[in-house]
């Protein structure tokens, strides 16, 4: 069968060419990536369900991936060889047992969406984008480049698959805002990085209107583009647990793309027949950075982006979210909650989940810290499927889990810290130590 998919506007009913060089439609509305859904209807859900099985675990290129696995549902028209994949998706589930039973819950997993290539979920999405600009190029459309503004994980992304496709990449980062892990990513992968005397706000404003030059191409999630992909978190958590669908689902919040893009891959399973019923969507904002949370208290009745202020949690450090609209829709949809969270709340969520097991980032924590609350107010019961998206991995964040166990984070009381013990070479002052931490071991 062909299958194919369009950029479409969703007030106006605009379509474009995904080879077009276009985010926004002509009443200014971002757009939407478009499948022809009568098309994939006709096959019938237990089909698409074994195919997509059948690629689960091969080898053969693309869908050892599992964004091209989905290649039908995803960028249909692409061809095979015009591919940018690093084998990106498939990430583990962790069954997170013991924290579960510290909270009260008997099916709590963490979604690790940060064991990607470049430490992030944001791979899931930089494959779609690039592969498109890749096929674009080829057929002659002048992109000299493909840029973005980050704080730090969609320029990871952006820089590595650039690379392997060899196309050059641009990045604007606000200045000192940054991990030195992830600040290293895109140098070492040969990005033109500009360090902006600036917030995000302020790169991604910049970026817009460098990218008015359609010779540079925009790699933001307001390019729905990324979405396709990242909307393959919803499939994966399905397939996962063999097409059940999970009741809670909480995720960070920042440029709130990923919340749009969960709810872009419900829909289609639901409209397709692959799924029968919703899950809760719970966003979980930092508090320092927390636009959606506000509006979300006055019934998104109001809106204003706020001054993000400094949060561990930088890559959510954003005070207008250009995907608001959209993930606005997507919790009317899904009975969705917004939650803000601490610096303190998000710093001690992490370290006690790695208490478990885990190796949590702080957006993670805040996922954690909005999932403490929840079960403080009875907002989620005992049997409930709970999965929290965890959105990049804990070694992009080292600086930040040093501060925390050596009680170096202002204005947190760190409940779970755990400093080295300093002792001389003597056996005796050993057994000592070892028996006083010993006996005052806590979770």
């Amino acid at each position: 069968m062909a299958f194919n998919a369009c950029f479409k506007g969703s007030q106006t009913g605009n379509t474009y060419s995904l080879d077009q060089v276009i985010y926004r439609d002509t009443d200014g509305g971002l757009l939407e990536v478009e499948h022809d859904m009568e098309q994939l209807g006709k096959r019938s859900a237990a089909e698409w369900k074994s195919l997509f099985e059948s690629r689960c675990g091969t080898h053969k290129w693309p869908f050892a991936s599992g964004i091209w696995g989905k290649k039908e549902w995803v960028l249909p028209g692409i061809a095979d060889e015009d591919i940018i994949s690093l084998n990106e998706g498939w990430t583990n589930l962790f069954f997170a047992q013991r924290l579960g039973a510290h909270l009260g819950l008997d099916d709590l997993w963490v979604k690790l969406c940060g064991n990607s290539h470049t430490g992030s979920f944001k791979d899931l999405g930089m494959t779609v984008l690039v592969s498109q600009v890749n096929h674009m190029r080829k057929r002659g459309v002048p992109i000299k480049a493909v840029a973005c503004a980050s704080t730090g994980d969609t320029s990871a992304a952006l820089a590595a698959y650039c690379a392997a496709a060899g196309i050059p990449s641009v990045v604007f980062l606000p200045g000192n805002k940054i991990s030195v892990a992830q600040l290293i990513q895109p140098i070492s992968n040969g990005s033109i990085v500009l360090s902006l005397d600036t917030d995000f706000d302020g790169c991604m404003k910049i970026v817009q209107e460098i990218t008015e030059d359609k010779s540079l191409y925009l790699a933001n999630s307001m390019n729905s583009l990324r979405i396709e992909g990242q909307k393959t978190i919803s499939f994966e958590l399905c397939q996962q647990f063999a097409w059940e669908v999970p009741d809670v689902i909480i995720i960070p919040g920042g440029n709130l793309g990923n919340v749009s893009a969960l709810g872009r891959g419900f829909d289609m399973m639901l409209e397709l027949g692959l799924i029968a019923k919703k899950p809760r969507i719970v966003v979980a904002q930092a508090a320092n950075a927390n636009p959606l949370y506000l509006a979300y208290k006055s019934d998104y009745t109001r809106f204003a982006p706020v001054q993000a202020q400094k949060t561990e949690a930088s890559a959510i450090q954003i005070g207008n979210p250009v995907s608001y609209a959209r993930a606005v829709k997507v919790l009317k949809k899904y009975s969705g909650s917004v939650y803000q969270v601490t610096e303190e709340q998000l710093s001690n969520a992490a370290h006690l989940a790695d208490r478990t097991g885990l190796y949590c980032d702080p957006h993670t924590g805040v996922a954690i810290g909005a999932l403490l609350q929840m079960v403080e107010e009875k907002a989620v019961s005992r049997k409930e499927r709970v999965i929290v998206v965890s959105t990049a991995h804990g070694l992009k964040f080292s600086e930040f889990k040093t501060r925390y166990h050596k009680q170096e984070l202002a204005g947190v009381k760190a409940e779970y810290a755990n400093p080295i013990s300093e002792c001389p070479a003597d056996t005796n002052k050993v057994r000592d130590i070892l028996d006083q931490r010993l006996k005052n071991i806590a979770l």
